[in-house]
């Protein structure tokens, strides 16, 4: 039977927001183990969500971040095969002008319902199958506040974004082979592989290593196992639909 952090008297005092938001960068194991003991998840999502809220606010607010925006869309459907006519250009560039404000509403609902439902995969796989005893609130702490490296991709991505005038993303594999064509199947595979994703799911294996008692390794191979393969699912999908 997995033993997990039991919501026990420690002997350290509690960490504070600020500490616990700064210390899941710099001192993840130690402030993983305070989240398991005491699980607290509303002040970091609040934060989490704020900074995404913001970040994308204010990109899609600008001409450059709405042509960035429409010339994504564009490429995602093209990818997957889809024609774009005229008409459906058009309203396509109509709609783009709420492209803040969706982006903004998109970021409130999607980041608490992703953490949760991460959050009861993880419940169910480590309680259920492996035996583990953690509560749904504590395993919902430890995702809430891997979230901070998501937060901190925003303040590296989105300048970027904006400099480069392009939502395609500035810290993913495929920046490695710019002589390729992006249309290729390996482009295209290198392209679904992120940087700091991979950091947020070794980050996140750390925090549910340390609330289940069980080793980091196996945990992130096993989560970046998963990433990986999907990306190259997709990049197969895509790469068959656009014939390439």
């Amino acid at each position: 039977m997995t033993e997990t952090v039991g919501a026990q008297s420690g002997t350290t005092a509690p960490k504070g927001l600020l500490a616990r938001i700064v210390g899941v960068l710099t001192s993840p194991r130690g402030t993983y183990a305070d989240v398991a003991e005491r699980p607290r998840s509303l002040g970091v999502l609040a934060v989490v969500i704020l900074i995404s809220m913001a970040g994308t606010f204010t990109l899609f607010s600008t001409t450059v971040g709405q042509r960035a925006l429409l010339d994504q869309q564009v490429r995602s459907m093209e990818s997957f095969g889809m024609k774009i006519t005229d008409p459906v250009y058009q309203r396509m560039q109509e709609g783009i002008g709420r492209a803040p404000y969706f982006a903004a509403v998109s970021q409130l609902v999607s980041l608490p319902l992703v953490a949760a439902i991460l959050a009861g995969i993880f419940l169910g796989v480590f309680n259920a199958i492996m035996g583990g005893n953690a509560k749904f609130k504590q395993v919902f702490a430890v995702v809430a506040h891997s979230g901070v490296v998501i937060a901190v991709q925003q303040f590296f991505v989105l300048p970027l974004d904006y400099f480069r005038e392009s939502l395609s993303s500035p810290t993913n594999l495929a920046v490695f082979v710019p002589m390729l064509d992006e249309n290729t199947f390996v482009v295209r595979a290198l392209g679904a592989i992120d940087l700091f994703l991979i950091w947020w799911m070794v980050n996140l294996s750390i925090g549910l290593a340390v609330l289940y008692k069980r080793r980091t390794g196996p945990i992130a191979i096993t989560l970046i196992t998963i990433y990986v393969v999907l990306g190259l699912v997709i990049a197969g999908i895509k790469t068959a639909l656009a014939g390439a």
